[in-house]
């Protein structure tokens, strides 16, 4: 078994009530229904929302703040950008898929990068929010692949790569993961966080609420060391359709209902 995930001191980030949260949209041009689901949530959160996060794949891939040149993704900010305007701050944070979203579709969207892991304080709740993927300790491939991943020098390589080198990546593996999406059946059995990584990243976070995504396993879990939100994943577009939200307002947690 890998080691637990350690968690960086951070300070407490400060957030109006009620905070939405959603994650894994994986928004693609290729999935219409899942971007029209999307803009109508943003068109609640204006009215029903004081904050938005979003935790993590927030794009089916990313290869470089260029995309935010493409139509789809400006349109994408543009969106984000009239929530922000009507006083909802966003905040995204990096997934899996998505790790190497920059400064500049960030301002485009109006909205604030997230370090992974981030605590935050809404209405007198502290919680630890994580896109996950750091929990899964028990898969060392993944691990493996993450740790290098993450290191800014390898990041410059790739980014340093020809753009047309970097979209056939992109594509290939989108293709990859349509191809499982459009499988009978239900859908894909992601891995699941350890227990001792979520474990640790309470207790080092001195929190006793953690919000994710990633897993694609949505539920609520009471662990030892405290209460874990597993946010589902968006797919409007294939067999089985799903995309709901978490709301943290004064009264705690609640899922909000499918947002169809």
């Amino acid at each position: 078994m890998s080691p637990a995930a350690s968690t960086p001191a951070a300070s407490t980030l400060a957030v109006e009530a009620p905070a939405w949260f959603i994650s894994d949209l994986h928004l693609t041009p290729g999935m219409p229904r899942t971007l029209a689901a999307f803009e109508r949530v943003l068109e609640r959160a204006a009215e029903q929302a004081r904050t938005l996060f979003i935790l993590g794949d927030f794009f089916e891939f990313w290869i470089g703040d260029e995309e935010s040149e493409a139509p789809f993704p400006r349109a994408v900010a543009a969106a984000l950008a009239r929530l922000a305007a009507r006083g909802v701050p966003v905040y995204l944070m990096h997934g899996n898929r998505d790790f190497l979203l920059g400064p500049r579709f960030a301002r485009e969207a109006g909205a604030t990068l997230l370090p992974d892991p981030t605590v935050i304080d809404c209405a007198g709740h502290r919680v630890v929010l994580t896109h996950g993927d750091m929990l899964c300790t028990n898969d060392t491939r993944y691990m493996r692949f993450r740790h290098w991943t993450r290191k800014p020098w390898i990041q410059r390589l790739f980014l340093a790569l020809p753009l047309s080198w970097r979209l056939g990546i992109a594509r290939k593996l989108r293709s990859d993961s349509e191809a499982g999406r459009q499988r009978p059946g239900p859908p894909r059995d992601y891995g699941d966080v350890a227990p001792a990584a979520v474990a640790a990243l309470l207790r080092d976070s001195g929190t006793a609420a953690m919000v994710h995504g990633h897993t694609h396993r949505p539920a609520r879990h009471d662990e030892p060391h405290g209460l874990r939100w597993v946010l589902t994943d968006w797919d409007l577009d294939g067999p089985h359709p799903r995309a709901a939200a978490l709301q943290l307002d004064a009264e705690g947690f609640r899922e909000l209902p499918q947002l169809d």
